[in-house]
């Protein structure tokens, strides 16, 4: 039987990126996984510390040519109420930055990391399923679809929101949907986007539209089930029409590529994040809706923290409390994200005129106030920095009043 010193179970973005990290920091690492059954017409947005991360484990100079940066993000109050909120723009500049971030096309994305896989000695690539697990004993045990079993210290659950992982640690979760549906799509454009992001915010969610090189846009458009479902049905020049007129043809004529997609949101948080020889990532920990830029953001901080938590080999086997060391060092981030990104979300569903008059003062302070501004976008992009940022504008105060 062969044995591991880390399992990741789940070959997607979030599960592969982890296992890379992992293996390269020294440990001998099984990635288990079967290939997706079709091919992913998504994108990603990946901020500065997480290109910073790619950049670290030898990713980016691959990645980026596929990319497109992401200089300005601008959010457009697109709905028809009474109360509507200004213009905001967030241009990286302000924060010295040339860009916040860089959307990723996801399949030739992962397509890189699966070279990667095989070129990296200390990794193990396996195109099966995990059929099961037994985490009792002073090793976790994993029995795979093909026969055969296979142990390791710990197993990294990334293996989505029906985690197995999740399950036969016996974590529960807390679950919840929205009336909504998300289509996703790529498009080409008459005019540049000039690297601007444009967020319109609707009253049944927000449309995001997300620079690729060239002409070429990815767009997340957030709508009712049914008035989802209308959209599909569309051939691809009314849908071309429709997305122009929804974008007030901010970007001339629209094009849409072929095989636009659909999928229901949702949102799950695990009520524990890891627990004894059980860390979990991504989906499999969090989910929520496609707002802000989050989600892999969000785990790539997981497998950074799990990576920092391990540390450098030691000859000896991995503990197995690491689990739950991982949920305290991960808590504080998973929370806050998702309790934010579902507020924001409701706030943008809600007819309550009082959440509406919120919302607007809120997006028009931010407008308004370029210091506050500046700190959210920090924030936004190096999570914790606006906290570290205020406590070392209170010690310089303390101290000036102390001199």
């Amino acid at each position: 039987m062969d044995h591991y010193d880390i399992a990741v179970v789940g070959a997607g973005l979030a599960g592969s990126l982890a296992a890379i990290a992992l293996a390269e920091s020294g440990y001998r690492v099984a990635l288990i996984g079967p290939e997706p059954a079709s091919s992913d017409g998504r994108t990603t947005a990946l901020m500065d510390q997480s290109i910073e991360y790619l950049k670290k484990l030898n990713l980016w100079e691959k990645v980026q040519p596929l990319t497109a940066p992401l200089s300005t993000m601008r959010i457009l109050d697109g709905t028809s109420r009474l109360l509507r909120a200004p213009t905001v723009n967030f241009r990286a500049s302000e924060v010295g930055l040339a860009a916040f971030g860089y959307n990723i096309p996801n399949a030739p994305f992962l397509d890189i990391l699966r070279q990667r896989e095989s070129e990296t000695a200390t990794l193990d690539r396996m195109t099966m399923s995990a059929a099961d697990f037994d985490l009792s004993g002073d090793t976790a045990r994993i029995s795979l679809d093909d026969g055969r079993d296979i142990t390791a210290d710990l197993v990294v659950g990334a293996d989505g929101r029906r985690s197995p992982v999740r399950e036969a640690a016996k974590i529960s979760v807390s679950t919840w949907s929205y009336p909504q549906t998300a289509v996703v799509l790529n498009f080409s454009h008459e005019l540049p986007h000039q690297d601007t992001s444009t967020e319109f915010h609707t009253e049944s969610g927000p449309f995001t539209q997300v620079p690729l090189p060239g002409n070429r846009s990815s767009l997340v458009w957030v709508r009712k089930p049914e008035d989802a479902a209308a959209t599909l049905a569309l051939d691809l020049a009314a849908l071309s029409r429709a997305v122009e007129d929804r974008m007030q043809s901010i970007l001339g004529k629209v094009t849409v590529e072929a095989s636009p997609q659909s999928f229901p949101l949702s949102g799950m948080s695990a009520h524990r994040f890891g627990k004894g020889r059980v860390a979990l990532v991504g989906e499999a920990a969090h989910a929520f809706p496609p707002i802000g830029a989050q989600g892999l953001n969000l785990s790539l901080r997981d497998a950074m923290t799990l990576v920092v938590l391990i540390g450098a080999p030691t000859g000896d086997n991995l503990s197995g409390d690491i689990g739950d060391r991982f949920d305290s060092r991960r808590r504080p981030d998973i929370i806050s994200r998702t309790a934010s990104v579902d507020l924001l979300n409701r706030s943008l569903l809600s007819g309550f005129l009082p959440v509406q008059a919120l919302r607007a003062v809120g997006l028009h302070i931010l407008s308004a106030v370029g210091p506050l501004r500046s700190l959210l976008m920090r924030e936004g992009v190096h999570p914790g920095s606006a906290i570290h940022a205020l406590k070392d504008s209170l010690r310089e105060k303390i101290g000036r009043k102390s001199a």
